[in-house]
């Protein structure tokens, strides 16, 4: 079987969205969503590990990667339409039915997917991507919520650190025992895209929106509550962005919630990659409709 990730972009709302894609055409989907700062290219190992049995397809948000980037001004920075154009893109491809990998921001916009069309949804993995108030620790997450309290030069300032270099990097390295195993591509890739002409201000835009997805966590736990959809929650235990608890909480609406805290940080599949496709493989094996579960991952 042909495993090599292929490389496309489509044209969604008039935007270029950038993707990667492998596995069989009729293989069981699951589509990736990537964080901040990253794109579709931290899921590279994974879709190795799982299109043996799984069509992975990892796209890159609009303001991200290889997808278009365009001016505050000209695009609606929020969750809200980020999450309107993945689902129109979704639409473009053609896919009636997908489970879900969300990661950091790729939750906020997965859950908006998810209960806007359970019937979609056959099941959903989540890596560091919180859907409760809890896990959002407060040394990382206090700039955040003053800057959306209250935009100014200040609290702008503290939210701009969050996109140095050096604060980059930490995303990848802190939580890390062995940090041998560590990508330097990963951090100084995602440096060199926030430094970007236009970067900066798209960021921003974003982040001051984060709020919204705080309100809107009681319409996510009412999907999770009303759907059950099978969740699995693998999580990097040392992540100081999402901690531990943001992944035990799910299992408050979702009480058969599978719960993996492995000992890493934020980006957990930099250093846990082959273990969590091993989770995931075996979850979806288990939990996907018997029709969308034929095949096994080898």
């Amino acid at each position: 079987m042909d495993t090599r990730i292929r490389h496309h972009t489509v044209e969604v709302h008039g935007l270029d969205v950038f993707y990667r894609e492998a596995g069989a055409p009729d293989a069981p989907v699951l589509l990736l969503l990537h964080g901040f700062p990253a794109s579709s290219r931290m899921y590279r190992d994974l879709m190795g590990r799982l299109a043996g049995t799984y069509r992975v397809i990892a796209p890159d948000h609009i303001g991200f990667g290889h997808s278009a980037r365009p001016a505050p001004d000209a695009f609606d920075y929020t969750f809200d339409t980020l999450a309107a154009v993945t689902d129109a893109f979704t639409e473009r491809l053609g896919l009636a039915r997908f489970a879900l990998y969300v990661q950091d921001y790729g939750a906020p916009i997965g859950w908006r997917i998810a209960s806007a069309h359970p019937e979609r949804i056959t099941a959903i993995v989540t890596q560091n991507g919180n859907a409760y108030r809890e896990g959002l620790l407060p040394g990382f997450w206090a700039p955040v919520h003053d800057y959306i309290a209250d935009e100014n030069p200040t609290t702008e300032a503290a939210v701009l650190q969050a996109m140095a270099p050096d604060a980059i990097r930490w995303q990848y390295t802190h939580g890390v025992t062995d940090q041998s195993l560590l990508d330097p591509d990963a951090w100084h890739l995602d440096s060199a895209a926030l430094a970007r002409p236009g970067a900066t201000a798209i960021q921003l835009r974003i982040i001051r929106d984060y709020g919204a997805n705080l309100e809107a966590y009681p319409r996510f736990h009412a999907y999770f509550r009303r759907s059950q959809v099978p969740l699995l929650a693998v999580w990097g235990a040392h992540d100081e962005v999402f901690g531990p608890e943001g992944a035990r909480a799910f299992r408050r609406d979702l009480p058969e919630a599978e719960i993996h805290l492995l000992p890493t940080g934020h980006f957990a599949l930099e250093t846990h990659g082959a273990e969590i496709a091993g989770l995931v493989g075996e979850f979806l094996s288990r939990s996907l409709p018997v029709d969308l579960s034929s095949a096994r991952v080898g």
